[in-house]
Parts: C-alpha cells; sequence; structure tokens
C-alpha cells in the first residue's frame, strides 16, 4: 500500500503557522495533547474494503476495530472476536464480544460483518480489496463482472453474536487476515450513501472522526478517542492531527521545531544527520516493507519475452548497495526477494535471485537480446511521487540504468501519490513507476496475493501465470508453516524467472518525534503504534 500529500508548500506553511499557534496555547489544555503526525491525501474514500495505500488505511485501521489486531510487534490478539473456532482451518465458527457499538451507537453485530463481507466481495460494488475474500465459499458467484449470487454461500449469521464461514479450501492465512481492513464491520447506515460514509466513516475503533467533515481534503484529518471503544488498544492521547505535506523537508523542519509530533520518514536529505539531530528521539528499524519499480506488459518493448529479458537487464543494471549507501545511509537494503526480509520464512537465496544483483555485463547481454526481438527504442522513465521522498533514488535506479546499459533513462515526477496511484490504477501510465508495498499482516503469502495473484486489486504490473496462483493457493493450503515456506519459495521462483516488478530496497524505517511526546514507537510494518503515542 504506499505514499505521502498537500497542494502547494504555501499550504504546507500555512498549516506550519496553525500548529505552532495552537501549541503556544496554556498548559495542561487537550489541544497540547492531541497528537500531531504526518499523512498525504488517501486515494479513495474511506471505506475499508477500498483502501489500497497506507494514507487512507492508517486513518480507516484508527476508526475500525476488526475481529483481531496486531500489536506493534506483529503478535495476533482478538478484539472483537471472543472466539474463533475451527477443527480443519475450513469451516470456522466466530463468536463475538459482547456489548460493543459503532461510534453512532448501534451495536456491532455477526450480521455488520457478514454484510460488510458481502458488500466488499461484490463485484459490481468495484471494492479494489474484494481479492481477499476469494478463499469463501460462494465468492466466485458474487465476484464475477455479472454477479450471479448477492451474498457468498460460505457466510451464515447464526445469531446477533455468532457467524460461520465455510472456505473452498484450508488457508493458513485466513485467521491472520482477520485483522486486516477489508474484513472490518460496517454499521448500516453506511450502505444509505456510500458516497456520504467514505467521507464522513462510522466505526467501532479506538478513534473516531472528530466532526462531520474532519477530513479537509488536502491539508489534515483529526481524529478523537471513541468512549465507546471496547478493545485492548485504547488511545493514550487526546486525539490525532493528521496532516499532509508535500515535503518531508518541511515536516522534518516541523518535526524539529516542535510543531510536529511524529514523522515516519525521515527524509534523505537528513538521513545523514538525524540520529544526531534528534538523539534518543530518533528511531530506526527494519520492518516489512519494500519499494519495487513496476511496468505494465501494455507499455512498449515490455510485453512478451522482450519484456521480460528487459526486465531482468533493467534489474541486474541497478546498483542496489551503493544506492542504500550513498542515498539512504542505511535505512534501506537490497531486496533479495518479493516479500520483506523481517517475515517469517525469508529466504535470501531463492533459485533466481543472482538477478538482484548488480551485474552489468549480463545485463548487457540480457538487453541486446531483447534488441535482437526488437530494437530499443525511446527513454525509460521512472514515474514517482514528489510528495513522497522518491526523487533521489529514483533518479539514482535511472542512472545506473542509463551508465550500464547506455540508454536515456530519467526520473519523471507526479504531484502527488494520489496522481500517480490513479494513473496506476486505470492503466494509463505510460511508464515505468515506482511502488512500495506496507505488510497489512505480518506473512509473505499478504505481499505476494496482494501484488501478483491473477485477481488482486493492486496487481500493479497485470501479473497473470495459473501456475503462480495454484503455488499460492497451495501455499495457502499447506498443513504447516514449513510446507508452506517451501511452497511460497516456489511461486518466488516463478516470480524471478517471469520479473513481472524489479524489487529494490527492503526498509529500515528512519523516524523521529519530537521533544514534546515522550513515547512513541515503530510498528512491525513501519507505522507509528498511533494508540500509544504519549506525548
Amino acid at each position: 500500500m504506499r505514499r505521502k500529500t498537500l497542494p502547494a508548500l504555501g499550504a504546507a506553511a500555512l498549516m506550519t503557522a496553525m500548529l505552532a499557534l495552537t501549541a503556544c496555547g496554556s498548559g495542561g489544555t487537550a489541544e497540547s495533547d492531541i497528537v500531531t503526525a504526518n499523512l498525504a491525501e488517501p486515494q479513495n474514500p474511506l471505506l475499508p474494503a477500498n483502501q489500497n495505500d497506507n494514507n487512507g488505511s492508517r486513518i480507516v485501521d484508527r476508526l475500525f476495530a476488526g475481529l483481531k489486531y496486531y500489536d506493534a510487534d506483529g503478535a495476533a490478539h482478538n478484539e472483537v472476536a471472543q472466539s474463533i473456532d475451527s477443527t480443519d482451518r475450513v469451516h470456522y465458527r466466530i463468536v463475538l464480544k459482547p456489548d460493543w457499538k459503532f461510534s453512532d451507537g448501534t451495536p456491532v453485530t455477526a450480521r455488520s460483518f457478514v454484510d460488510a463481507w458481502n458488500f466488499a466481495a461484490l463485484g459490481s460494488n468495484a471494492q479494489i480489496q474484494s481479492y481477499v475474500f476469494n478463499g469463501i465459499l460462494g465468492y466466485d458467484e458474487v465476484s464475477a463482472k455479472n454477479p450471479t449470487a448477492q451474498t457468498m454461500s460460505g457466510l451464515q449469521v447464526v445469531d446477533d453474536r455468532t457467524f460461520t464461514v465455510a472456505l473452498k479450501s484450508p488457508s493458513i492465512d485466513f485467521e491472520a487476515e482477520l485483522a486486516y481492513a477489508p474484513f472490518y464491520p460496517l454499521p448500516a447506515v453506511a450502505y444509505k450513501d456510500l458516497k456520504a460514509f467514505g467521507e464522513n466513516p462510522i466505526g467501532n475503533g479506538p478513534y473516531r472522526f472528530a466532526r462531520t467533515g474532519a477530513w479537509e481534503h488536502n491539508v489534515k484529518v483529526e481524529l478523537t478517542p471513541n468512549p465507546d471503544y471496547k478493545g485492548a488498544r485504547p488511545a493514550k492521547n487526546k486525539g490525532l492531527r493528521l496532516v499532509m505535506y508535500q515535503s518531508y523537508d518541511t515536516a522534518y523542519a516541523d518535526l524539529q521545531a516542535g510543531n510536529l509530533d511524529v514523522l515516519d520518514t525521515i527524509p534523505d536529505s537528513a538521513l545523514s544527520t538525524y540520529q544526531q539531530d534528534l538523539g534518543d528521539r530518533a528511531i530506526r528499524k527494519p520492518t516489512a516493507q519494500n519499494q519495487h519499480v513496476g511496468l505494465q506488459p501494455t507499455l512498449a518493448h515490455f510485453g512478451g519475452e522482450e519484456g521480460v529479458l528487459r526486465r531482468k537487464a533493467i534489474s541486474l543494471s541497478v546498483n542496489r548497495d551503493q544506492i542504500c549507501d550513498k542515498i539512504f545511509h542505511g535505512s534501506r537494503v537490497p531486496s533479495r526477494d518479493f516479500t520483506a526480509s523481517t517475515l517469517p520464512g525469508f529466504d535470501p537465496k531463492l533459485p533466481g535471485s543472482d538477478l538482484l544483483t548488480y551485474n552489468p555485463a549480463e545485463a548487457k547481454r540480457l538487453w541486446a537480446q531483447a534488441d535482437a526481438i526488437s530494437p530499443w527504442s525511446g527513454t525509460f522513465a521512472i514515474a514517482y511521487n514528489s510528495d513522497g521522498n522518491h526523487q533521489a533514488w529514483s533518479e539514482a535506479v535511472a542512472n545506473s540504468v542509463k551508465n550500464t546499459l547506455g540508454i536515456e533513462a530519467v526520473g519523471s515526477p507526479y504531484p502527488t501519490f494520489k496522481d500517480i496511484r490513479s494513473a496506476i490504477s486505470a492503466h494509463k501510465i505510460d511508464k515505468a513507476f515506482r511502488y512500495g508495498w506496507q505488510g497489512d499482516y505480518p506473512t509473505m503469502l499478504e505481499f505476494l496475493t496482494a501484488n501478483y495473484y491473477s485477481t488482486a486489486g493492486y496487481n500493479n504490473t497485470d501479473y497473470h501465470n495459473p501456475e503462480f496462483d495454484r503455488l499460492i493457493d497451495a501455499a495457502l493450503a499447506a498443513p504447516s508453516e514449513p510446507d508452506s515456506y517451501k511452497l511460497v519459495a516456489q511461486a518466488q521462483t516463478l516470480l524471478l524467472r517471469d520479473m513481472p516488478s524489479i524489487p529494490l530496497f527492503d526498509y529500515v524505517a528512519s523516524a523521529g518525534r519530537s521533544v514534546k511526546v515522550k513515547k512513541a514507537a515503530l510498528t512491525w510494518n513501519g507505522q507509528f503504534d498511533f494508540e500509544n503515542i504519549e506525548k
């Protein structure tokens, strides 16, 4: 999912001034206890199953509570669920804890979950995360372009607090998925006006919107603790003000000045100095995040066998070690697979992983083979969003490709994250593009299904390989984690053979807190543990 926004630096400067004024109020006010954090404009309205970027998802994850949740270390705990029972990993009986409410006062019931899942899966609703329900019996009929059913046969409401789930086959990841946003419940009011609900969502999580219209587009989102929240992650602060920045340099200056409380991404310009600047307020942690260059097969010279050869050649042309050292100063490490090195089962020595190592001679050889199919023409451009701290490395990657292959290669800026994501999603981007993934739950399968499974809503590169899908299905159905990891390795070997995208870097997150914050930690996937930030 993954990155940042504001329409002009003037807007960021205005917001900085506003924050500075509020910080000068009388001591001990509720305002002084509100945590300010960085954000960018979400791509989509705030419906849980329609989020595929970390801007929208970090808001939704504050507003809603699922059957389960992950703590900062990635350990799973029941949240709304009292029990989740299965004897065969196919049939599940789920019982909810009593007395949960949405922030509009209506009860959270079994139907709140079942109706939300059916809504998300229904093809005509076009929810981008609908594919996550693929494993539930009846999904195929519901998700079709012309649905033959409106609800999945594998979901049945037993009573107000109980429902059952029947899967098509065993799934080793199903319980892990239940903490993921598409599986959140929705109140009945959501379906009356989905557009209005997406602008002013009503959830059951630790926060709620501070007021109607709390999402001021391209400026900020304001959240306040939800007094009806009954779970184990209550807010330890008086609220969140998520401020949308166009520049991480501006955000970092605000952090140093005490006008921004937490910043999850240190700008490239400060990576060599931020630990000295911030002292014990500097945060560095390996996280489940990655960065890739994607290419859609409709792009000239990147379809068919020619495209495979060129993608491999480009991968071999990138001096990842040098870029990690010179630009990221250790805050990135070279990718060794298509997931992230912090995840259980990660294998840095997959067959074909040599394609992720700088090798100019082999890069030139493969490029020449592609030229024999169709001679290269044009410029290799890598699109990146200017509001996301991606210019320096995108241009460095382009320069490495240019120097190795002797072709024209450049970085190509889009103003905002929303702009670039909209072009990618609409298949109207006419160049290579940067994209990253930040884990939603801590398994390798989550990274692979989200990005490369044929029906996945976030399949940026239009990768369709029935054998890959079969291996992923088999990995999900595996009887044990070690058996699943072996099948995941086979699936990744296919990815290395086909190279649908070019893995570049895994993250060592670099973040910081201001002098006004006494406690702030990053979670396993690189987001702040927002509920536990204390001032």
